[in-house]
């Protein structure tokens, strides 16, 4: 992780999918980036959120890599399934998580780690809806119509398993990976 000037920093906690499923997504936020001029589509990888955006110190990095990491060495792999398209609103597109179940139970593991081993983040007030964005905020008003349209005709499947947690670090201009946490293998995902 390097060292920042800044008195604090922006950071994301998410889940990458691996390949094939990453560049099949990427694509789709491609796609969606030519079709509205969405900035936000493109501007990070495909992911699914665990920890919304947080501002801490640049001390935090340091105490999040190690909370972390023994939280990942105590969990074990397991497998998420997307399924379609949807919804927030009108300005936010995103894949489905199907069985969102697994990924809210250990969400809920995971800030209950956080708050023992008094890591500071800052959960949403709403309740955690797992999902995987292709557009937000940005998308222009009047091509919403239009794409809703586009995604309600497809359809998408794919399933992945989940490897490892990753940490995202804005630094002013992109969201960078500042660490990768690995899950425990097992003989068989969950």
């Amino acid at each position: 992780m390097a060292t920042r000037t800044n008195p604090t920093s922006l950071y994301l906690l998410a889940i990458v999918p691996p390949e094939p499923v990453l560049g099949q997504v990427w694509a789709l936020k491609q796609e969606v980036h030519i079709l509205t001029g969405s900035r936000n589509a493109v501007r990070l990888r495909p992911h699914i959120t665990l920890w919304p955006p947080v501002h801490r110190p640049a001390a935090f990095a340091r105490q999040a890599a190690e909370v972390l990491a023994r939280f990942a060495a105590s969990e074990t792999e397991f497998m998420v399934s997307l399924r379609d398209f949807a919804w927030f609103g009108s300005r936010t597109l995103f894949i489905s998580v199907n069985s969102p179940g697994i990924l809210k139970d250990f969400n809920q593991r995971l800030a209950q780690w956080c708050r023992l081993h008094q890591l500071n983040i800052s959960l949403e007030n709403r309740p955690f809806t797992p999902h995987m964005t292709l557009a937000t905020r940005d998308l222009p008003a009047d091509n919403v119509p239009e794409l809703q349209k586009i995604f309600a005709a497809r359809n998408y499947a794919a399933q992945f398993p989940v490897q490892q947690l990753t940490l995202f670090e804005h630094d002013g201009k992109s969201w960078e990976v500042a660490a990768e946490f690995h899950l425990s293998a097992s003989g068989q995902p969950n």
